[in-house]
């Protein structure tokens, strides 16, 4: 009997699947431990959970399951477009700001098209790409932040779509305002660059990049109610772009795309400025103090703008191995081409210091 891969896709093929972390509950088992003794800091998850308004609103929505959520997300839309100083024809919605990327790679990317990012940019721009048979130029990163003068160079005839991950994952770096308007100026205007801004609320001063938007650009800025509003298990963003661009999206959209529960949440937590404060301000702290303990143990470290700090630990499989054996969770790179790196998620004050102190041991013994 042939394969079925002699009738799949080729370029499914070879293409990498991303590989989540195992559930806590199955990590907590390999160890003999209880599940609230793991301490996961790999996926920049909010530690404080969704905002308390966002609980109460899933309870309640929980009432109408039985129902087909609103298809077109028309409340949620409504009030972003109120907060972000647009129109809701300015807006989709997605089951995480991850599926908009997909809706993007259906829009416009075909077989032999490029799609350009950063070397050390968020890998699911590669996996869209390869769904599509097409490739990815990825502009290499020095200092870890955007070369976005490389990116320009790199443009080709078969450019489709440009990605820009502000602040970075898996780095933290950000592209400042002067130099992000340099950069669209110089973007060819059939080329739709993306702007993905998952950590956009961490920020303290952020660049404004729905400007372009609002000048009928070719660009799309992503966000997600995953981070910053605790959300992530509920699969939620959006992404904002000239109404035109919008529809074409629409076009590449499932029906019901954006469950009931999840647009309630949503709603709720947009509301709930006491939670986004308190989540930003134990980040900031959080931040500073892994950062300074890094700089104490003599360990490189790219200073971060997001809620997660990138940390050159020599050999990062051997020290997630041995985080993982003291039940904290941390998030290896070698398949972002950072073997020796790991990135570390901010979490409580008291997940920090247990993560460090676990560092701090862990490097003790294998200097002895």
């Amino acid at each position: 009997m042939p394969s079925i891969w002699d009738f799949a896709n080729p370029q499914l093929r070879d293409l990498a699947v991303y590989e989540p972390g195992k559930p806590i509950e199955e990590t907590a088992r390999e160890l003999g431990a209880h599940a609230d003794e793991i301490i996961k800091l790999a996926s920049n998850e909010n530690p404080l959970g969704p905002s308390p308004k966002a609980l109460a609103a899933m309870r309640e929505a929980l009432e109408s399951a039985h129902l087909y959520p609103d298809g077109g997300g028309f409340y949620l839309r409504e009030a972003l477009a109120e907060q972000l100083g647009v129109t809701r024809d300015h807006l989709i919605l997605g089951a995480g700001s991850n599926e908009i990327i997909e809706f993007l790679g259906h829009a416009f990317l075909d077989r032999g098209d490029d799609v350009i990012a950063s070397e050390h940019a968020f890998v699911a721009y590669k996996l869209v790409a390869a769904v599509f048979g097409a490739r990815t130029i990825e502009v290499p990163s020095s200092d870890f932040r955007h070369d976005l003068d490389g990116i320009i160079s790199a443009i080709t005839p078969k450019t489709r779509l440009i990605f820009v991950a502000n602040p970075n994952n898996p780095t933290g770096t950000l592209a400042g305002q002067d130099e992000i308007d340099r950069f669209v100026e110089r973007v060819p205007p059939h080329i739709v660059v993306v702007f993905d801004e998952a950590y956009f609320e961490y920020l303290d001063d952020p660049p404004d990049t729905l400007r372009f938007v609002r000048a009928s650009r070719n660009v799309a800025v992503l966000r997600t109610f995953s981070k910053i509003q605790g959300l992530a298990s509920l699969r939620i963003g959006y992404g904002v772009a000239r109404p035109e661009l919008i529809q074409v999206l629409h076009k590449t959209r499932q029906p019901f795309n954006v469950s009931g529960l999840a647009q309630a949440a949503a709603l709720a937590g947009l509301k709930d400025n006491d939670h986004r404060r308190e989540t930003k301000r134990i980040t900031d702290e959080g931040r500073a103090y892994l950062e300074k303990e890094f700089a104490a143990l003599g360990l490189p470290f790219v200073p971060s703008a997001a809620n997660f700090v990138l940390v050159n630990v020599g050999d990062g499989g051997k020290i997630f191995r041995a985080l993982l054996e003291r039940r904290i969770i941390v998030r290896a790179l070698k398949g972002y081409n950072l073997p020796q790196w790991v990135r570390i998620s901010v979490g409580t004050m008291e997940q920090n210091q247990r993560c460090i102190a676990a560092l701090r041991e862990i490097l003790a013994s294998r200097a002895a």
